[in-house]
């Protein structure tokens, strides 16, 4: 296929990259002046759009989504498909999808899980809204840049469940982080809490894939100071999502909206931006029930 590719960032550069070795002709943009092995570079969005059979978008959030997708729909040819894979609002994704198929153009929305690893070693996991159609074209390529790739429904499904998945994350790992503390102030070695837990009725994928504990389970950011594997103010973006979705829908998420307001102070008010959102551990260390 000929592919257009803009967001050559951390996660979309390997993507980018991954279709390239695959034999695909890739041409890409980034508003940074980045160069991926095996892309060719354009000098816009719409001059990468061009020609393509599927145009895919990796892009901060929806607002930039929108204003990208205004650029380069008209350059699209009929019947080519725009895949986003991006983690945006819901309604950006419903929005785009509306105007690309008002063009004659197909529309996956197709975030991603398994951050920059997963990017670069074509093991990530697509979640897909989108027609059947839609998802039939992009598929082969979901196949190339990841492992799975489940059609999740209509568009904006697949924000929805990105988003879903991300909350629980997020809760998960607050209250993973929350029991260690506890666990130390009462004395419980850190390795017997793992193995209990990890084997137990309070096993997670933050527990036995994630482990916030360093020296503890399967090695992890928190053996490597916290360093991002997922950004805490990454994680924050998705949880802001999933309480924008929550209000727009009357939902009723109280452990959404406190893992947020969790997330919030960590990144905002105390020193975890640029950490691993798992640094909350060292956070309820630090703390007091006050």
């Amino acid at each position: 296929m000929k592919i257009g590719f803009i967001g050559l960032g951390n996660m979309g550069g390997p993507m980018a990259a991954n279709l390239a070795k695959a034999g695909h002709e890739v041409t890409g943009f980034d508003m940074a002046d980045v160069a991926i092995d095996g892309v060719m570079k354009a000098s816009s969005g719409p001059e990468a759009a061009t020609g393509a059979d599927v145009v895919i978008t990796m892009l901060p959030n929806g607002q930039i989504l929108r204003a990208v997708a205004a650029e380069i729909i008209p350059a699209m040819s009929k019947g080519a498909a725009l895949v986003d894979c991006s983690t945006v609002d819901v309604e950006s994704a419903r929005a785009v999808s509306n105007d690309a198929a008002a063009s004659g153009l197909l529309f996956v929305d197709a975030p991603v899980s398994g951050g920059v690893g997963g990017a670069a070693g074509g093991t990530l996991t697509f979640m897909a809204g989108g027609s059947p159609d839609a998802f039939a074209k992009a598929e082969p390529l979901f196949d190339i840049m990841g492992q799975k790739a489940v059609h999740c429904g209509d568009a904006g499904a697949g924000q929805s469940a990105k988003i879903c998945n991300n909350m629980i994350l997020g809760v998960t790992m607050a209250a993973t982080c929350e029991a260690f503390a506890l666990a130390d102030k009462l004395g419980l070695d850190r390795q017997k809490m793992f193995d209990v837990v990890s084997t137990s009725s309070g096993y997670s994928w933050t527990m036995n894939a994630y482990c916030p504990a360093p020296g503890v389970g399967p090695q992890s950011p928190a053996d490597n100071d916290y360093q991002p594997g997922f950004a805490a103010e990454l994680m924050l973006k998705d949880l802001r999502l999933s309480q924008q979705a929550a209000e727009a829908v009357d939902a009723d998420t109280p452990m959404g909206e406190r893992a947020t307001q969790l997330y919030t102070d960590f990144v905002d008010n105390e020193d975890g931006l640029g950490k691993d959102f798992s640094a909350m551990l060292p956070r309820f260390e630090k703390r007091s029930r006050g």
